[in-house]
């Protein structure tokens, strides 16, 4: 059943976690009859998916087949457990995340300078430290690169994001729930803690 409590419309928070992830999955249509997935790089720029490849790849014998791609992203911030709300059913038990669902159309960049762009923008993703030559299309330096490397462009037709972070629940189970991932400790459950407070509109009504 879709939780229309945990979707999540606006843009500037779903432009913000596609800049933060690095990582994806796309759906493609196998010839074969299956959905082809495959795990990938990325990069969100100007409004658009950008992915990277070797022309004579699989992945891009797909998308010249059939232009209409899936892309899903998303980040788990914590296993709650059934525990932390009741002492012995396991129906409880479930996981706060991100997620965003992308239909698209999968289009090959021929432009030198849009391919530099796409790929500057992988890279500051990909090593932020720096450490090369920043990718220029008039650089002779990778004239040749970026014509053997094949980038494609994905437009987004449609999308759909799930952010879920308790927004189902009481005030007083909120707090509860908050408490015991503080206490847990884990790497990121603080920052769950947090987006908890932030995604749950009410939270400081209830408490005043």
């Amino acid at each position: 059943m879709r939780r229309n409590e945990f979707s999540v419309t606006e843009q500037n928070e779903i432009d913000d976690f596609l800049q933060e992830m690095s990582f994806g999955i796309m759906g493609t249509a196998g010839l074969d009859g299956w959905p082809h997935l495959t795990p990938i790089n990325y990069a969100y720029h100007n409004g658009h998916i950008y992915i990277h490849g070797s022309r004579a790849g699989q992945k891009m014998k797909k998308i010249a087949r059939h232009k209409q791609v899936s892309f899903a992203v998303a980040k788990e911030y914590a296993i709650i457990p059934s525990y932390f709300s009741d002492p012995q059913l396991a129906c409880p038990a479930t996981a706060y995340f991100k997620s965003v669902h992308i239909r698209g159309e999968a289009q090959p960049v021929d432009d030198p300078t849009e391919k530099a762009e796409a790929l500057s923008a992988l890279m500051k993703k990909l090593q932020p430290e720096g450490g090369y030559i920043p990718i220029d299309a008039s650089d002779p330096l990778y004239q040749g690169e970026l014509k053997a490397v094949s980038v494609v462009r994905i437009g987004i037709l449609d999308l759909t994001a799930k952010f879920k972070f308790g927004q189902n629940l009481s005030g007083e189970r909120r707090d509860k729930l908050e408490q015991d991932l503080l206490a847990r400790g884990l790497p990121l459950d603080p920052e769950t803690a947090e987006l908890m407070r932030k995604y749950c509109p009410h939270h400081r009504e209830e408490k005043s």
